[in-house]
């Protein structure tokens, strides 16, 4: 089998992480990206669009990428076919919570300005180790990354907090995109139908990588009468000054996103998340 993976260190450690779930020894073909091209864009599909294209042509047999970097719709003929055990989905603190405080996400930017007074939050640019060296040069106070990626880059040293942000669909997982219909045996953990359920939310909403939405659903004990799944969301303003929050269990996945979903916008989250 070969298996499609961007070139940075994050993804091939992500890609030999597949491997092994998939009993090891299987080619690992690197595939560079627009978004490795171009790293101003700021477009969540440049980080799979030529891993899709592989895929389509037969280049590749499946592809992994970090969930929360996967557009909630697919090229037809494609689909998520399984998922590895979940890491750790919360976000990093990286220096202090104070001053200049670095991030590329307008979801995390947007739920510190909501929570967090006197900040100045500001974009950073560059692959873990190149903010992480600005960081150490004084350009920030601070950075907030995802914990997940900072351990699977051996880079756990870097954690100085992790922060109750709601996480962003996804966070934590990778995943494995292949045709429609292919089986791995890589979907019966727990995880999946959570991811299930956090991708449905994002679907619903139609939000995309400019909008600052968070998504975490959890497993329920068996026996909770609310249902099998937990999911909290959260929707905000770009600079911080409204938000809706909502938190629901159940036991359908699909059906759980999409009605948090709905209850969301009823509370006004679409004009939040509108250009």
């Amino acid at each position: 089998m070969r298996i499609g993976t961007r070139g940075s260190a994050l993804a091939l450690a992500q890609a030999r992480l597949a491997d092994a779930a998939l009993g090891g020894g299987h080619e690992i073909v690197a595939i560079t990206t627009s978004g490795d091209r171009d790293r101003a864009a700021q477009d969540k599909a440049k980080w799979v669009r030529e891993l899709e294209r592989s895929l389509l042509a037969g280049d590749v047999d499946v592809a992994v990428h970090s969930a929360k970097d996967v557009p909630a719709e697919l090229p037809d003929g494609l689909a998520l076919v399984g998922a590895l055990e979940r890491e750790d989905p919360r976000d990093a603190l990286c220096g202090r919570l104070t001053g200049r405080v670095g991030t590329s996400s307008p979801r995390r930017a947007a739920q510190l300005r909501a929570t967090v007074d006197g900040l100045d939050v500001v974009e950073v640019r560059g692959n873990v180790d190149t903010r992480l060296r600005k960081l150490a040069e004084g350009e920030y106070d601070g950075l907030v990354l995802a914990a997940a990626g900072l351990r699977r880059l051996g880079r756990a040293d870097a954690i100085d907090e992790l922060l109750d942000l709601v996480p962003a669909a996804g966070q934590g997982t990778v995943v494995l995109e292949g045709p429609a219909g292919l089986d791995l045996g890589l979907t019966g953990d727990p995880g999946w139908d959570c991811l299930r359920a956090e991708r449905a939310l994002v679907r619903e909403l139609q939000a995309d990588c400019h909008s600052a939405v968070g998504a975490h659903a959890v497993s329920a004990r068996p026996d909770a009468a609310a249902g099998r799944l937990q999911l909290r969301a959260w929707v905000g303003a770009q600079d911080g000054s409204a938000w809706v929050t909502d938190e629901l269990g159940g036991d359908d996945p699909e059906g759980l996103g999409t009605e948090v979903a709905r209850r969301l916008l009823a509370a006004g989250a679409g004009e939040l998340l509108a250009p």
